[in-house]
């Protein structure tokens, strides 16, 4: 029982300390290890690495953005055994920064807990407390321009790196797989992008194994901290992720547990006004596509046939070489739903191997899709109106062609009301896009609706 195991844990294990972090001067690159203890239990330390061609030096401005990214890389650590308290040494943190982190610690972690059978509020679930003398550390300004693009290998960022062109932006990866510079190289940009090595310390594996706690992080709020960082040193003055309207829709209904908790409008809010309080430069993080539904994206996507062939989302398929579809789990089908008012059937099925609305075992995961479920697949995926009106604008289109419904479409019509809904048109204005992003969006928006 995982509740059990959580207050064993937590009984036995009270302290989590990030003591420190080191950096380690290389050939070619800086090596920045963290120092992070869960007392009675393990020390552990991950590293990330940067290349020289970026940062040539260490000051005092480098050593807070490291600090901060190592605030966010305990999260997998801190996760295993979840101590009721965290001990910050590395740096300082006033009380409002502790406010920020555990807002971010707990709903970022909401998953989690979620999966876990937790049922724990805030405030007791962690106490976060700097020891560290207090500093004020100035970041030195610098020239910026220009835009970091994050690219996660799916069709969100494929998508903007096809609207926002390259001139004077240039790519961000973390660990990057080859279909990240396959879907770089389809988009015209220069091929050697900016790069963060990150390596996770084996005992994490290793008490995984031996069933301490694990489960999902927030892992764009290391993107987060890291492009920044990045942005920074080459000197960009925008962030642009590719993070839709639709992450604000909660995984749980009626709560706020979501699985993209760090992809929604909320953090992507707190993140910019912690940021410009504490770092005080002029580099703005945003969603480039946040105006936009993964429906209008996919709409979008279904245009840019240069990607088609090279771009994945499969999180299962991504622990293989190559990263493949496998067409069993919750981000294949949809993908697949979602891209199949444009492309259904013959290009989709050239893209996935095969049809998966004909593939009945898929039938759970697609209920969860629809919206008929507690909750939706704990994957980043669209919202159930999105699936519905998608599933149901296909069934039309076939129906008008006397067209046989494949399995999955067939039980849609047999048991739920076509969703009626125009969602095409929609902008959402709850964004952070200056005007000449609002209008570069809007405009490519137009055009794909019109050739629809």
């Amino acid at each position: 029982n995982s509740v059990d195991k959580f207050n064993e844990l937590r009984s036995k294990y009270e302290n989590f300390i990030f003591d420190s972090f080191s950096i380690e001067e290389l050939e070619n690159s800086y090596k920045i290890t963290y120092n992070f203890e869960i007392e009675g239990l393990t020390k552990f330390n991950p590293y990330i690495e940067i290349d020289k061609k970026y940062l040539n030096e260490i000051n005092d401005s480098v050593k807070y953005f490291l600090f901060h990214i190592g605030l966010i890389e305990l999260i997998s650590y801190y996760k295993c055994a979840t101590p009721k308290n965290i001990i910050i040494k590395a740096g300082y943190l006033n009380d409002d920064q502790i406010k920020f982190f555990k807002k971010l610690y707990y709903y970022g972690l909401g998953e989690f807990l979620y999966v876990n059978n937790i049922d724990i509020d805030i405030d007791s679930f962690i106490s976060i407390t700097c020891i560290h003398p207090r500093e004020d550390v100035k970041i030195e300004k610098k020239e910026l321009n220009g835009i970091l693009i994050p690219i996660g290998g799916g069709k969100d960022s494929c998508v903007s790196l096809e609207i926002l062109g390259s001139d004077d932006n240039a790519c961000f990866m973390i660990n990057p797989k080859q279909v990240m510079f396959d879907c770089i190289e389809k988009s015209g940009y220069d091929i050697d992008s900016v790069i963060v090595k990150r390596v996770i310390d084996k005992k994490l594996i290793e008490l995984n194994d031996l069933g301490y706690l694990n489960g999902h992080t927030p892992f764009s709020s290391l993107v987060a901290f890291t492009s920044y960082l990045m942005a920074y040193l080459i000197g960009k003055k925008y962030i642009a992720l590719s993070n839709e309207g639709s992450a604000n829709e909660s995984t749980v209904l009626n709560t706020k547990i979501n699985h993209q908790y760090s992809k929604t409008f909320e953090f992507e809010n707190d993140f910019n006004n912690y940021t410009k309080k504490y770092f005080d430069i002029d580099i703005k993080y945003f969603s480039f596509l946040r105006p936009l539904s993964e429906l209008q994206i996919a709409m979008l996507f279904s245009n840019y046939k240069k990607y088609h062939k090279v771009f994945k989302s499969c999180n299962v398929g991504s622990k293989s070489i190559p990263w493949k579809w496998c067409c069993k789990c919750a981000k294949c089908l949809f993908v697949y739903i979602i891209l199949s008012p444009f492309l259904y059937k013959d290009d989709l099925v050239d893209i996935f191997k095969t049809d998966l609305y004909d593939d009945k075992e898929l039938l759970t995961i697609f209920k969860e899709l629809i919206g008929d479920a507690l909750t939706k697949p704990f994957e980043c995926v669209g919202t159930t109106k999105e699936v519905r009106f998608s599933v149901s604008y296909v069934i039309n289109k076939l129906k008008n062609s006397n067209i046989e419904l494949p399995y999955l479409l067939k039980y849609y019509d047999d048991n739920y009301e076509l969703y009626e809904d125009d969602l095409l048109n929609e902008f959402n204005l709850e964004n952070n896009l200056d005007d000449e992003f609002i209008s570069i969006l809007r405009k490519e928006l137009e055009k794909c609706i019109k050739e629809l």
